[in-house]
């Protein structure tokens, strides 16, 4: 029977990581795991002090700060229960935790990582991802289109300290912006840290401009990386070509896939697809082509725009965004009207992909606004 991460960890509470390997499915539920708030619960990453167990955080005097993300507390409880009780984590251990905000002139970061001492040995670095939001959003456009940005250069930094530290084998990971950030520490740490990497893991997280994987020398990791994404992905798909990937089928739709406790397992694995919808693969390798054909200045226009219009909807998140139509696209193709003609289209093909992947009959809607006729009779752009 098909069921959640928390289902996986109640079917396999008897099995130990001895007995049968660290997998995807257990990647997924430390990735989930890192973004519960661990402030002033775990050790920081520079107190070189001993790590704690789940069960000194279960009975910690703060235990309920974990839950801070009220949208998700339901399930977060439930999944840290069921590690408390599942022998593949339950002895497991914490340490090493930060988390930075910093705002600067050209981007608002903020960057979380633990890392998850593990019973058999090794362990498992998590870089902490991003929600729905649509700030959480651009930080992930950035990082796939102007990296490096400073959540990666932490990043870098974060596991240069914690396996110099720690001499262990080790897991890195992350999801959506996590999984950006431990792709990027992976290429750029130290040579003595990255012999010691046994797989990477980017869950739904956005790829990277094909120089900077050259730069990086993407080669040296490439076999041990294992990008993971829902049928549905938008920011997953960013690039996607740099990295091999599977696809996991998701028990829900459109942008809400998105959440990895939405990702189907079964018998221990992810139920896979063959692939994403070919219409997203196509209105994705457009996106990426003409992308890859801007400057730096003309793609941070183009990202700070986008978002400025997302924002100018009144929607915080791209959810609500895609659920009014009509009232989000009015105030989208207002927005573009002053701008030069390539990024109106681009600006327009992105949104039309958050509707898209919202499973909506946008083209119907569009067809009643001015503007659309305009762009779209200047242009071959295909149905969605």
């Amino acid at each position: 029977m098909k069921g959640t991460i928390i289902d996986y960890l109640r079917e396999y509470a008897d099995v130990n990581l001895k007995d049968e390997p660290m997998n995807d499915v257990d990647s997924l539920v430390l990735c989930q795991f890192a973004y519960l708030k661990f402030d002033g619960l775990v050790p920081a990453v520079t107190e070189n002090a001993r790590p704690v167990s789940l069960q000194q955080l279960y009975e910690h005097p703060d235990y309920e700060k974990l839950y801070g993300d009220e949208r998700y507390e339901k399930n977060n409880r439930a999944l840290f229960e069921a590690m408390l009780k599942c022998e593949r984590f339950r002895n497991m251990k914490l340490n090493c935790y930060i988390n930075i905000i910093e705002n600067q002139a050209d981007f608002e970061t903020q960057f979380s990582a633990v890392t998850f001492l593990l019973e058999d040995g090794t362990m498992y670095v998590a870089y902490r991802g991003t929600d729905e939001n649509i700030v959480g959003w651009k930080e992930d456009f950035n990082m796939a289109f102007l990296s490096p940005v400073p959540g990666q250069e932490f990043a870098v930094k974060y596991l240069n300290m914690v396996t110099k530290q720690l001499p262990r084998d080790f897991y890195i990971g992350g999801h959506s912006k996590g999984g950006n950030l431990a792709v990027y520490a992976a290429m750029n740490c130290f040579p003595q840290a990255q012999q010691r990497i046994l797989k990477i893991y980017s869950m739904d997280g956005p790829g990277f401009r094909p120089e900077v994987l050259e730069r990086c020398d993407f080669g040296r990791i490439e076999e041990r990386t294992c990008k993971i994404l829902p049928h549905s992905s938008l920011v997953g798909m960013l690039f996607e070509k740099d990295i091999r990937y599977q696809v996991v089928e998701s028990r829900t739709f459109g942008l809400a896939q998105h959440n990895p406790f939405t990702w189907l397992v079964q018998d221990g694995q992810f139920v896979t697809v063959s692939d994403i919808y070919e219409t997203r693969r196509f209105m994705d390798n457009t996106l990426n082509e003409w992308i890859l054909s801007l400057d730096e200045r003309s793609l941070r226009t183009f990202v700070d725009t986008l978002f400025q219009i997302l924002s100018a909807s009144e929607s915080d998140n791209l959810i609500d965004f895609t659920a009014n139509l009509k009232r989000s696209l009015t105030g989208v193709l207002g927005a573009v009207k002053g701008l030069d003609e390539d990024t109106q289209k681009a600006l327009i093909q992105t949104v039309k992909s958050l509707f898209e992947i919202a499973g909506m009959r946008m083209k119907q809607e569009l067809k009643t606004l001015p503007l659309w006729r305009e762009t779209k009779s200047s242009s071959e752009e295909p149905s969605p």
